[in-house]
């Protein structure tokens, strides 16, 4: 799979280390960056990441702020993303079970480098269930 990545000058810490974990895991990563500290408005990465995953359809994203709510919400205003604000192993599960979501994101602020982990770990060994799922996705695509 490959992966996506992209943060704003608050998650710069917390992204090179999805990065490094992802490359660790065998995965294609692309860092869409920024590459610094530097004060970036967090909606610019979201929609450039999710441009990046709705033009390849053989890709996921993840997006970091200092909360994640921002990037979140710019990312799902894409049609064809369904961008996910996990906070721990279980809701990135969910995300990825039932509603086939395409993006992960969180928060530097939020969660840790081990819960991160975790985090990723559920993302990528995860899967979507399918079945009853489908339909309620279809009600999100409208």
């Amino acid at each position: 799979m490959k992966y996506y990545v992209a943060t704003d000058h608050a998650g710069i810490e917390l992204k090179d280390y999805t990065v490094e974990l992802l490359k660790q895991k065998g995965c294609e990563v692309i860092d869409l960056g920024p590459f610094t500290t530097e004060r970036v408005d967090y909606p610019d990465y979201a929609h450039k990441l999710s441009l990046s995953v709705l033009n390849d359809s053989d890709s996921q994203g993840i997006l970091i702020c200092g909360s994640g709510i921002g990037m979140s919400m710019a990312a799902n205003k894409h049609k064809g993303i369904r961008a996910a604000l996990c906070h721990d192993a279980y809701t990135a599960s969910v995300a990825r079970g039932h509603n086939d979501a395409n993006v992960l994101c969180f928060g530097e602020r939020v969660v840790g480098k081990g819960v991160a982990k975790s985090i990723i770990d559920a993302w990528v060994g995860g899967s979507f269930d399918g079945g009853r799922h489908c339909g309620r996705i279809a009600k999100i695509e409208i």
